[in-house]
């Protein structure tokens, strides 16, 4: 145990909790994290192409009640029969089209018969870079029949509360709840995102790429490094200590080689003896 005694100095201590800390987060924080989104990219790129080809189905097929929400079901084509609240109308802050500054217009649509759903009626550019709003065109007054497709709330932004400017209520995410808080109006779960050539229609936001994107090699990545992280701290404690056994083998061997006098005679010991007296 002598040997390991070197493992126990400051120097060796640190490095070990350094590495094993890398490799604690690599395994339990980071690889899980990217790994999670490669799972959420392949549900939603599974989801999309299953949608191009669906037909649209009533929104009360999948959006009972107001209480309703379905994330299995995001992005497919579906059709509503109702009117606009204009009212309880909401802007989405920060927004980029083509690298354009934007905002995106919410609105609740009352669906007859049905829930109230919150409407993304799409995007209108703003003027001098963003920092003005421009005029927001009102949705149509009456009952409409509008096809859109399903869409899963997003979060809220922590730290981003909406507010009022100019006139406009605003939002930083489509998140449901927090629009119904705003607006004083339940929703459901799940919006709707419409299609192109919709009543109240704006500016068409654009169906994502289908994208895998590199979050599993990213995954897969953390992985090794968390696993190859104590692997190297142990090769360089091995090499270590094989360096400190050749060094002292070494030492060893060249204190063996050292030859002894020989021991001296009678003769040897008497003439040297009086030699120094004299």
């Amino acid at each position: 145990m002598r040997r390991l005694a070197f493992l126990l100095r400051p120097s060796w201590l640190a490095l070990a909790a350094v590495v094993l800390g890398f490799a604690y987060l690599c395994l339990t924080v980071l690889a899980p994290w990217q790994l999670g989104k490669n799972t959420e990219t392949s549900r939603v790129n599974s989801q999309l192409e299953a949608a191009l080809t669906a037909e649209p189905v009533p929104v009360t097929t999948v959006l009972p009640q107001q209480d309703s929400s379905a994330p299995e079901q995001q992005w497919r084509p579906v059709t509503a029969t109702g009117r606009y609240l204009a009212d309880a109308q909401v802007l989405v802050r920060l927004r980029s089209v083509d690298g354009v500054p934007a905002v995106e217009v919410l609105t609740p649509f009352a669906v007859k018969g049905g829930p109230t759903v919150l409407v993304n009626r799409g995007y209108v550019h703003t003027d001098d870079g963003g920092s003005r709003l421009p005029e927001i065109p009102a949705p149509p007054d009456g009952e409409v029949t509008i096809t859109a497709r399903l869409r899963d709330s997003q979060g809220a932004i922590e730290g981003k509360k909406p507010f009022t400017e100019n006139g406009f209520r605003q939002v930083y995410s489509i998140n449901t709840e927090q629009v119904a808080e705003v607006t004083g109006v339940a929703l459901t779960g799940s919006y709707l995102q419409l299609v192109a050539d919709q009543p109240g229609g704006l500016g068409v936001i654009a169906l994502p790429r289908r994208d895998a994107g590199p979050f599993l090699s990213y995954g897969i990545q953390w992985i090794a490094f968390g696993i190859l992280a104590p692997i190297g701290l142990g090769y360089f404690a091995f090499a270590e200590l094989r360096a400190r056994r050749e060094e002292r083998s070494a030492v060893q061997a060249q204190a063996g080689s050292a030859e002894p006098a020989p021991p001296m005679t009678v003769e040897q010991k008497l003439a040297d003896r009086y030699g120094r007296r004299r």
